[in-house]
């Protein structure tokens, strides 16, 4: 079996249900965009061994986290209890278009001390893997000064012969300047055998506003596999050089738009792992994505995903 591990961070997520003038009544579930990819991952493709790369702590809630990864199948052999850190927290606020904003608290989070836990026998063991999926907001969370670190790591699973995958999810407010995120992003697509990168990601930290853009500033990086994202419409991909671009269908009850990219990219790292043409992977997540933002919250209900994508596999 094939074996993928993600690295990020997982947290915990509180949605409003219900707000009144004096209270706000909310779900908490738990999220994040690495953790979501490998949900969908998984929930698609349950023959392949995937795990979460990540640190909580010994609370109530990071207890239940690891439980609810075991309830998905997600190997939890790599996620660190921090003796003195907590699990990280956000909320969503989502507007008349199902678009979202967020409000983050996870200045004590356990991930971002994720590398003081990555020791010798830990890499041994990734570098037994397939595929290591890191996104922008991974880079983010881990402590600046524990980075040079994590490259080092990505150099030994390189040089191991695993796939390396980026996700270049920006988020502003996690970095201290753009041009500490751009240097970062630059060292990833360098590194990268695989990435998929998306245009208002670009558009925000590099001013680039269209996929011809996107495509041109990541050519010099020689990236095997190329999988450039253009909201709801196209879908650019440049694959040991043969370019291909794909119309996606516009959905129209859109709900949350949350966990969009995550489930494209879980369901499309699966089925090239499973073999997929590179056409077949794109129609699958991105049937995937469709059905996930026509529900409320990052992570829809199981049962009614795998009646979806079992209806189309």
């Amino acid at each position: 079996m094939k074996n993928v591990f993600l690295f990020g961070e997982c947290m915990i997520e509180l949605m409003s249900i219900s707000q009144e003038k004096t209270r706000n009544i909310m779900s908490q579930s738990f999220a994040g965009d690495v953790f979501n990819t490998a949900v969908y991952l998984k929930r698609t493709f349950s023959d392949i061994n995937t795990h979460l790369v990540t640190a909580v702590g010994t609370d109530p809630f990071s207890l239940a986290m690891i439980s609810y990864f075991e309830s998905e199948d997600i190997g939890s052999s790599l996620v660190f209890k921090s003796a003195n850190k907590i699990a990280g927290l956000y909320s969503i606020q989502l507007d008349a278009q199902g678009e979202r904003s967020f409000t983050y608290w996870r200045e004590n989070s356990a991930a971002r001390q994720i590398m003081e836990h990555i020791d010798d026998e830990a890499i041994n063991y990734l570098a037994k893997g397939d595929m290591f999926f890191f996104s922008g907001i991974s880079l983010a969370v881990i402590k600046p000064e524990a980075r040079a670190e994590f490259w080092l790591l990505i150099d030994r699973l390189r040089l191991a012969g695993v796939q390396i995958v980026f996700d270049p999810n920006y988020r502003p407010r996690l970095w201290s300047s753009p041009q500490e995120a751009q240097q970062q992003f630059e060292l990833a697509l360098s590194k990268s055998d695989l990435s998929l990168p998306g245009v208002d990601d670009f558009e925000q930290l590099f001013g680039m506003t269209s996929i011809e853009e996107v495509s041109d500033y990541c050519k010099p990086f020689a990236i095997n596999e190329l999988i450039i994202k253009n909201g709801a419409q196209t879908i650019l991909t440049i694959v040991d050089g043969d370019v291909a671009e794909f119309v996606i269908t516009p959905i129209e009850n859109v709900v949350d738009t949350t966990s969009a990219g995550d489930s494209f990219n879980g369901v499309y790292l699966g089925a090239r792992i499973q073999g997929y043409s590179v056409k077949g992977a794109i129609a699958l997540a991105s049937q995937a994505a469709g059905f996930v933002i026509q529900h409320k919250g990052a992570i829809v209900d199981k049962q009614a995903y795998q009646a979806f994508i079992g209806a189309l596999t």
